[in-house]
């Protein structure tokens, strides 16, 4: 009984912590910068008029869109790691952010009057394209021969990631001095350009997807049982798999569509959820979208501020530490094996 009553104490500190780090993030984001704002003038509204435009046309936009990039990836994390029983999964080792940063390098090297005419938008859709395209060939891989097994859908993405990889590496080697810089900021995720539009359609596609995820999440925990035991209960496994991925795919591709590749947070939020609270689909998908929009904003923060006023991309802090991360995890679950 002890035990029951602390659950929910638990649970509402939980869910305070998770709070209080998104919003200390969010905070320390706006103030911080080669142009630092106070928090006293900024919770006041107290700033001059080049402190307002810094924070309305710069800070803001680029906050919110790493925040809600940040929501996509965690969350399609959480749910392809539901999906596959397997919390080494994520979106970019399935190969989607391939697909979508593969299309976006078609449109910069092979077709560089569409970013002038389209600009973001060119990029961004050729992105999210990408990343349905490279959905429906994983799905179609996977289901060669018999009806797509958990595993065959995995390797396929693993698959399809390798040749996606390959030829984005073919189109760096064709791409010239300008396309290259362009490419290689893209490949390695930047929220630079962060515009008010962008931020709105992001938000726009992110949280309808986050919520019907949300609506997977008592099929996703009765997935945990085994796939066998999931269809005695009820659940449609061809449907759920094909849901999860769609969704999936959707909330990746329109994060990629805005940022380039950041790696590792579909990977590293929701098994920090997991370790600090539990595996509960109901739970783990909301807080991970909480906790990865923490981490990717603290990221972008640090990647514009260490060496400030040059920039780095937040591709490559994320990769430092989700790197190490992954390999703690497959270490750990190792030697779990063995014992």
């Amino acid at each position: 009984m002890q035990t029951l009553s602390a659950m929910p104490y638990k649970s509402t500190r939980i869910w305070l912590l998770l709070g209080a780090s998104l919003t200390v993030a969010t905070l320390g984001a706006v103030m911080l910068g080669a142009y630092s704002l106070t928090w006293r003038s900024v919770l006041n509204f107290d700033l001059s008029s080049q402190d307002w435009m810094i924070l309305w046309h710069i800070r803001l936009p680029r906050v919110l869109l790493a925040g809600v990039v940040g929501a996509a990836l965690a969350v399609s994390g959480a749910a392809l790691q539901g999906l596959f029983r397997n919390p080494l999964a994520d979106p970019g080792l399935i190969g989607i952010s391939s697909g979508s940063a593969l299309a976006a390098a078609l449109v910069i090297v092979l077709f560089p009057f569409s970013t002038g005419w389209m600009g973001l938008y060119g990029l961004s859709v050729a992105a999210f394209l990408g990343g349905a395209a490279t959905c429906w060939l994983i799905f179609k891989v996977g289901q060669l021969g018999a009806a797509s097994s958990l595993a065959h859908l995995i390797l396929a993405g693993i698959a399809v990631n390798a040749m996606c990889a390959a030829a984005v590496g073919f189109l760096t080697y064709l791409s010239t001095y300008e396309q290259l810089r362009t490419l290689t900021f893209w490949t390695m995720g930047s929220f630079g350009g962060a515009l008010w539009p962008s931020v709105g359609v992001s938000f726009t596609i992110t949280l309808p997807v986050i919520g019907m995820l949300m609506r997977q999440s008592g099929d996703l925990n009765r997935l945990l049982l085994g796939e066998q035991e999931a269809r005695y209960l009820g659940t449609d496994t061809e449907k759920l798999k094909t849901r999860v991925i769609t969704l999936s795919a959707v909330a990746v591709g329109a994060a990629v569509a805005v940022s380039g590749i950041v790696g590792f947070i579909g990977l590293v939020a929701p098994h920090l959820v997991r370790l600090l609270w539990k595996a509960d689909h109901r739970v783990l998908i909301p807080a991970s979208a909480v906790l990865g929009a923490a981490l990717t904003i603290s990221a972008d923060t640090l990647a514009r501020t260490l060496f400030a006023p040059a920039e780095m991309p937040v591709g490559i802090l994320t990769s430092l530490i989700g790197g190490p991360f992954f390999l703690w995890l497959l270490l750990s679950r190792k030697s779990g094996v063995r014992s």
